[in-house]
């Protein structure tokens, strides 16, 4: 059923990073992301339907002193186990081993160079 109105199409995350340089390198030769734009301390990159902006705050508190909500993004993934190989072999830092989870997802955690978390889940068939 088509709902009327106005439709949500997509999602863009916004981190600040300290060395924007480092984090782009790290989104691009360690996660797999391509560049779409950059400009004046801005840079968006993207993998598949999954877009990020980096905007470099260089005297801004990193993600690594927030703790506790360093986690931006959970992201749906088809291949998960896959995914985990290529960043495993990246040398990506994960937080948590690929596993399955009660709630029907198989997921991992990776920590990004700035100290960001994200979460990557795939639906257990069934």
């Amino acid at each position: 059923m088509e709902r009327s109105g106005p439709n949500l199409l997509g999602t863009t995350c916004v981190l600040a990073v300290q060395d924007l340089e480092q984090s782009v390198a790290f989104y691009r030769d360690k996660l797999g992301f391509e560049t779409t734009w950059t400009d004046g301390g801005w840079h968006a990159l993207r993998r598949g339907a999954f877009s990020i902006m980096l905007g470099e705050c260089a005297d801004d508190r990193s993600a690594f002193e927030t703790r506790n909500h360093s986690y931006f993004a959970y992201i749906d993934v088809k291949g998960i186990d896959l995914l985990y190989h290529e960043f495993n072999e990246k040398g990506v830092e994960i937080l948590s081993t690929v596993a399955d989870k009660p709630w029907g997802q198989r997921e991992f955690a990776i920590r990004t160079v700035d100290g960001h978390r994200i979460m990557f889940g795939e639906g257990i068939p069934g």
